[in-house]
């Protein structure tokens, strides 16, 4: 049941700080959380539990009396990880040391006895390069490039990696490698591998060559065990398959705006997730966080101007299907979509938002930036969005990315620990109040338009 306040005799400081009251007092998101990871679990595209996320969102959007709730279909790609991959490391005949591998997403399986070879290590493609055919055919290629410890924003240091595990099957398969092992992305030293998506581009199915992620522990371990021992060979078996496409959905809520019904805000975040734990960071927070944002507007008596969209975008993992379907109807069908606001970075401590906009309109946002000082959210940057909301770029929109406190994240990105005992419910309640806030100023004042050259001259 629903509790409303007079918003209209309320300062935009009223406003927010009851938004930040009800999140914290009379939240939804962390219950929303632990359902989705406990009751249904990793939600692969294509996936039985992807399948049931989309049921269960529905269900749960339909609850809160929004104006409107539907599915919208799309194609996504189905690939399956088969039987728990095995690998080891052996130094002499009979000697050998277990390692902690996944295979990367998207992956082709190995021979059925697996793949035993000697192993050139990297940490670049121009490594590889300068190695050539001669020093790297029939060997599996273990690209360990590690994230750089010292950059403060963690996504810095995963961009400044994460080609080798997209990309190096494609570039070690040039050279006659017969497997890639890539160091995972992670910046502490543990013993759980991540997988994450990779791609072969137009390499023929006939020279794809396995993929798989190694923990950094063990990452560790194999190049030192090289240093030692040049002629040191690794084992690795995996089983997983690409199968055909299936129809999955992005789920949609809307609250119909009560003055300019044809101006959409949306506010999202990606119902897949990988499959080795239960996707609570990634991307279940942003989930839970943006259907609460709709549930906080009317707890807290918002009556919002402008349609307020909740999308839950399927696919964004291997494939960002979802969020290109729902860019192309948006276009097809002329909606004007003037603020987009994504949640897939975690359920950590929100420091801000990353903004991809004009100057003009990014100095409207500096003007609320006082707004959200109480709640010691500080992080304002012109940086990248976020991948579900990207296709809706516009030269007059604004598209944001919800900031939280990045360090641990990358701890949990796509490994089995990725579970829902590692968020803090007091955390993700901050998360989705301060999306809220920022989804209630833009619907109450709009985005300024771009000056035209004319206007820019005066």
């Amino acid at each position: 049941m629903f509790c409303f306040v007079l918003v209209g005799a309320q300062t935009d400081k009223e406003v927010i700080k009851t938004i930040y009251s009800t999140s914290l007092t009379n939240g939804q998101s962390y219950e929303w959380l632990r359902y989705l990871s406990n009751q249904i679990g990793g939600r692969l595209s294509g996936s039985l539990n992807a399948q049931k996320a989309v049921e269960w969102t529905k269900e749960e959007l339909d609850k809160l009396g929004l104006d409107r709730v539907w599915l919208q279909p799309v194609m996504v790609p189905k690939w399956v990880r088969g039987i728990k991959e095995h690998a080891y490391i052996e130094s002499a005949a009979g000697k050998s040391t277990t390692v902690n591998i996944c295979a990367l997403g998207g992956s082709v399986a190995t021979p059925a006895l697996g793949i035993k070879a000697n192993v050139v290590e990297v940490q670049s493609f121009e490594e590889l390069e300068a190695l050539g055919r001669g020093n790297v055919e029939g060997k599996i290629v273990f690209f360990n490039r590690p994230m750089q410890a010292d950059l403060i924003i963690t996504y810095e240091a995963y961009g400044g990696c994460v080609n080798q595990r997209y990309s190096g099957a494609v570039e070690a398969a040039k050279y006659g490698a017969v497997g890639v092992i890539v160091r995972s992305m992670n910046l502490r030293l543990d013993d759980f591998p991540h997988t994450g998506s990779m791609k072969y581009n137009d390499l023929p199915v006939e020279k794809r060559i396995p993929s798989a992620a190694i923990s950094t522990n063990d990452a560790e371990l194999l190049s030192t065990m090289l240093k030692l021992d040049g002629q040191t060979q690794l084992y690795f078996k995996q089983n997983c398959k690409q199968l055909k496409d299936v129809q999955s959905y992005n789920v949609i809520g809307e609250i119909t705006g009560s003055e300019y019904p044809n101006e959409y805000i949306l506010v999202g975040g990606h119902l897949d997730s990988w499959d080795l734990g239960d996707g609570s960071h990634d991307d279940g927070a942003g989930v839970v966080q943006s259907m609460d944002v709709l549930r906080l507007l009317k707890e807290s008596g918002v009556k919002p101007k402008r349609s307020i969209r909740v999308v839950l975008f399927m696919n964004e993992e291997n494939g960002l299907r979802g969020a290109t379907k729902y860019a192309q109807e948006a276009k097809q069908k002329g909606e004007n979509h003037i603020f987009a606001l994504e949640s897939d970075a975690g359920g950590f401590t929100p420091r801000g938002f990353a903004f991809d906009c004009s100057d003009v309109s990014f100095n409207q946002v500096l003007a609320w930036k006082h707004l959200f000082k109480p709640y010691l959210i500080h992080y304002f940057e012109k940086a990248g969005s976020g991948a579900d909301v990207g296709p809706l770029k516009t030269s007059t929109n604004v598209l944001a990315g919800l900031r939280p406190d990045s360090q641990r994240y990358f701890d949990h990105h796509h490994a089995s620990n990725d579970t829902f005992d590692a968020v803090n419910k007091r955390e993700l309640e901050l998360g989705a109040a301060t999306m809220t806030a920022l989804v209630y100023l833009f619907d109450t004042y709009g985005v300024n338009p771009i000056p035209n050259e004319s206007e820019l001259k005066k």
